[in-house]
């Protein structure tokens, strides 16, 4: 891939998607900045970067700082946009922080772009979030936009923001809408990201799983694969301007994950719950990707099994989970 020598900025760097690209990124001799708040409840870790620490700068910074990033744009070749807010249930709670981080921010950092350095190539991360929930399956990228919760329609302005400046502006931009991604430098303290990796937390501290409803359907996408799939769009001018989903390799019911992790780490139990009232409201049901249109476009697949990124994201935190606590 063609990222030697590039100049790469990548928002959210510390935290699980963007680590994970940066360290792709390093083995592909790209010049790297990673920026960062570090708030605890967002997923950032030096942890994630330990072994390209040297190979990479930081800036520990925040989106919403309208000055800083004004000097950290500059110069820039490709933006990978990952910073966010990820949590639905923050987002209810406390709206006003998910509006400034996941879009005025986005607006800001649009804005910063087109005054000091209009030919950089921006890769947003959106979300299957917006989608709500889905009319039909599996949901492709046709389907009504109709988000259950302010998170999802923060990201979903985000995400057209990326468009729109795209399409007046001539900033190049793609977003993909991701699905549950899963692997490596995730955070697994809480539910904040992903409720897997609370499942994985409590199997390896000898705990039971607790599987709310059971029944919903779920895809998931390994941390390697999204990588690839930014990388793609960040190097295939057809992406520019585009909304893509990604998707994973099989459809579970949340009971049968339950299951296949305790299989894959080889003991283990579950206790199914029913679906916390509180959560209810803001539930999607079943979802799964048609990610069609990234394949026929940009040759994009999963090529991870769910299997093999359980076993691979087990193997990493039976490592170093004393970094994720």
């Amino acid at each position: 891939m063609q990222f030697q020598a590039k100049k790469i900025l990548i928002t959210g760097g510390l935290g699980f998607i963007g680590s994970n690209l940066a360290h792709r990124l390093v083995g592909l001799g790209a010049e790297v900045l990673l920026v960062d708040t570090l708030i605890p409840e967002y997923g950032g870790n030096l942890f994630n970067i330990d072994a390209i620490q040297h190979q990479v700068r930081i800036n520990i910074s925040d989106v919403r700082d309208e000055h800083s990033f004004r000097y950290l744009v500059q110069g820039q070749d490709y933006l990978f946009n990952l910073a966010g807010q990820t949590s639905h249930m923050d987002s209810m709670q406390d709206p006003y922080t998910d509006l400034e981080i996941n879009c005025r921010a986005q607006l800001s950092i649009l804005e910063t772009c087109r005054k000091y350095n209009p030919t950089i190539k921006i890769l947003f991360a959106s979300t299957r979030q917006i989608y709500g929930k889905p009319d039909y399956l599996p949901v492709d990228e046709q389907h009504l936009l109709r988000p259950v919760d302010v998170n999802g329609i923060n990201k979903m302005a985000g995400e057209w923001y990326h468009i729109l400046y795209n399409n007046v502006y001539g900033i190049r931009a793609c977003a993909l809408r991701l699905t549950n991604t899963i692997g490596p430098r995730m955070r697994i303290k809480d539910a904040r990201q992903t409720f897997l990796g609370v499942w994985i937390r409590r199997l390896l501290e000898n705990q039971p799983l607790e599987v709310w409803g059971g029944s919903q359907l779920r895809d998931f996408t390994y941390v390697d694969d999204v990588v690839e799939a930014l990388l793609l769009a960040g190097l295939q001018p057809e992406a520019d301007g585009q909304v893509f989903n990604l998707g994973g390799d099989c459809v579970i019911n949340l009971q049968d994950l339950a299951a296949l992790l305790i299989q894959v780490h080889g003991s283990g139990s579950y206790h199914l719950h029913p679906f916390p009232s509180d959560r209810k409201p803001i539930d999607i049901g079943d979802y799964y990707a048609d990610f069609q249109a990234i394949q026929s476009r940009l040759g994009w697949q999963p090529q991870t099994s769910l299997n093999q990124a359980l076993s691979n994201t087990l193997s990493f935190y039976r490592q170093y989970l004393a970094h994720y606590l």
